[in-house]
């Protein structure tokens, strides 16, 4: 992660993207949303940045220096955001610190507690934040990470983490700020419940979530899924799922199996023909990665992967007899749902391929 304190957006070599969220709070317009990574000293933050958007094994999180200054990430995507990460003894409301460039292009102010240390400083700044921030960005999305969860036994974490929630909505019902948007989640870098955590907060950020959702309801009821979810490919969050209930153990399968089909595909896949029907490759071959394999949990299901574009995938579990033989419709109903998406999100100038002295296909994966 680069050090960038001085600087006012992070440095990059990649034009800017649209934005597919609202941003309620944005007065600058540059269409990025900041997810802000607040909290105590040690609570966390730059662990929980490393292991989902750099993919960093979570035991070597334990040799990451303290942050001491705000570190700035631009994370290009499927949606373009940043990531900036603050430092636990920083004042954001001295009068030294410009607050206005801080908060301006706010997603989300994700605020992490460590759960297994104390926690009422924690829970009395994460309060003072939120009222200082409520009369200037009054929609703002509150996340708080109940985090390092995992060093807990399953009764004294639920105690926690009801307490915790508790008491903060407890004392700002207390200053007046009744029905608070602040969400609260369980979280620990040793599992997938830090995914499913910036999962949930990424879909706040997407007007044409519903949309997406329909989508894939259609596809489920059509081709007899069971679940299916729509992948950020780079993080492995998924931004959509059908309105069925979300099982933890099937979320971990898909996210381990998008890593395992990406990677193979990486070595060995071909490039994409170019989206605008340019005829210019160098090799032709599968324009995307997709698999079907069986595997047994609780009986026989099926997992299937299709790479949609080059930041998403499209990973559907099925329990279904014979999904070999009904191959042939789901891989034409999931391609009536690629261009469903192209509507929704119409391809920026970043999408369409160099037409001069660059070789207009994209490495698969």
């Amino acid at each position: 992660m680069e050090d960038l304190h001085h600087a006012e957006t992070p440095a990059t070599d990649i034009p800017p993207r649209f934005h597919t969220g609202r941003l309620p709070n944005s007065k600058s317009g540059d269409g990025k949303p900041r997810l802000l990574l607040m909290g105590q000293r040690r609570s966390g933050k730059s662990s929980i940045s490393s292991v989902v958007f750099h993919k960093l094994a979570p035991s070597e999180t334990l040799y990451l220096e303290t942050t001491t200054h705000i570190k700035k990430e631009s994370m290009h995507s499927f949606m373009d955001f940043q990531v900036w990460d603050f430092p636990g003894h920083l004042d954001y409301f001295d009068p030294i610190i410009d607050t206005e460039n801080i908060f301006q292009e706010i997603g989300a102010l994700i605020w992490v507690i460590d759960a297994q240390d104390e926690y009422l400083d924690a829970i009395q700044r994460l309060n003072t934040t939120i009222l200082n921030l409520h009369h200037t960005y009054p929609t703002i999305n509150v996340e708080v990470f109940v985090h390092k969860v995992d060093g807990l036994s399953d009764d004294y974490k639920s105690d926690t983490f009801r307490d915790i929630s508790q008491r903060v909505q407890d004392e700002l019902a207390d200053h007046g700020y009744d029905n608070a948007p602040v969400s609260f989640y369980s979280t620990s870098i040793y599992d997938h419940s830090i995914f499913e955590a910036f999962s949930k907060v990424i879909q706040k950020l997407i007007p044409q979530l519903p949309a997406l959702e329909n989508l894939l309801n259609n596809l489920c009821q059509t081709c007899r899924v069971e679940k299916a979810y729509l992948f950020d490919i780079m993080s492995k969050i998924y931004i959509a799922t059908d309105t069925s209930p979300t099982d933890i153990a099937s979320y971990e399968v898909c996210s381990d199996y998008i890593d395992t089909v990406i990677d193979i595909s990486e070595i060995y896949g071909w490039d994409r023909p170019a989206e605008d029907g340019s005829a210019e490759l160098l090799e032709t071959g599968n324009d995307d990665a997709e698999s079907l394999v069986v595997f047994e949990r609780k009986g026989s299901h099926y997992l299937y992967l299709r790479e949609i574009n080059k930041y998403l995938a499209l990973v559907c579990i099925m329990n279904d007899e014979g999904p070999g033989e009904k191959k042939a419709l789901l891989d034409y109903d999931v391609r009536r749902f690629q261009e469903g998406l192209k509507e929704m999100f119409p391809r920026t100038d970043r999408d369409v391929p160099p037409t001069e002295g660059a070789a207009s296909g994209q490495p698969s994966g």
